[in-house]
């Protein structure tokens, strides 16, 4: 319910281009999120994520975030995980264009799953060094056998639990950071706070799933707030978040 009366108010509150007047979010919207060029990295994620549709095998799923709306069992098919978990084409394709709008080089993800969004992240910039958290001890290691098997490189799939993992990775600095994890708001106001030190001034934070619950609507109010954001840009399925100090601080809701 708190989903479907938040997209009727996203559906009444958004704009397309037209609607903006900032020469960043602008351009970011024309020419790369309503880019409608069929780039040849598309069919490599599409067979990718067909690849793992067709698989009938099994996994042990540990999950240690808030859990799948879909399924409660312990043990999952790999297809039913890619179907009902894994980031959808749209999704992985504009992944695929931000990656290589922004030229990111050093990207962090939390939450790996079977590596969809991380295989679209490294065909937007085969040059960029990917660290990705995964929770789960079966899925991190199928995934990582999985990138090998794709000659996916410089990729650093940690496993782990993101609370130990985040702290760990505080200390570097992050292009662009993926929040597609642990969707409480506790866990993800906690996750911004640690992670903020790892911004520059260019760096972009997308957060998934921004209305998935009304505790993740909440983190996303306050992360807004935050003094040292200035733009955000709501697409309703994800929240992105910019640091650029020259822009004044301005909220965007676009639709894609």
């Amino acid at each position: 319910m708190h989903q479907i009366k938040s997209y009727i108010k996203f559906i009444i509150k958004s704009t397309n281009q037209h609607g903006v007047h900032s020469p960043f979010v602008y351009n970011l919207v024309t020419k790369c999120f309503y880019d409608h060029s069929n780039y040849e990295g598309y069919k490599k994620i599409l067979n990718y994520k067909k690849e793992l549709l067709k698989n009938k095998g099994k996994i042990k799923v540990t999950d240690l975030g808030v859990g799948s709306q879909v399924s409660k069992q312990c043990e999952r098919f790999i297809s039913e995980i890619a179907k009902n978990a894994g980031t959808t084409n749209k999704r992985a394709q504009l992944l695929y264009r931000l990656t290589s709008y922004f030229n990111f080089e050093n990207i962090l993800e939390l939450g790996t799953s079977l590596g969809i969004a991380t295989h679209a992240m490294r065909l937007g910039n085969t040059k960029s060094k990917i660290t990705s958290i995964e929770g789960c001890p079966d899925i991190s290691e199928f995934t990582k056998t999985n990138f090998k098997v794709h000659k996916l490189n410089n990729i650093d799939l940690i496993c782990g639990n993101f609370d130990t993992n985040v702290k760990d990775l505080s200390s570097n600095t992050y292009d662009l950071i993926f929040f597609d994890g642990n969707h409480q708001k506790e866990a993800t106001l906690n996750y911004f706070e640690t992670l903020l030190k790892t911004a520059h001034n260019d760096s972009v934070f997308i957060f998934d799933d921004i209305y998935w619950s009304e505790g993740m609507t909440e983190a996303w109010e306050t992360m807004k707030q935050h003094p040292q954001v200035t733009v955000t840009v709501d697409t309703f399925f994800w929240g992105f978040i910019f640091f650029r100090k020259e822009q004044i601080k301005e909220h965007f809701i676009i639709r894609i």
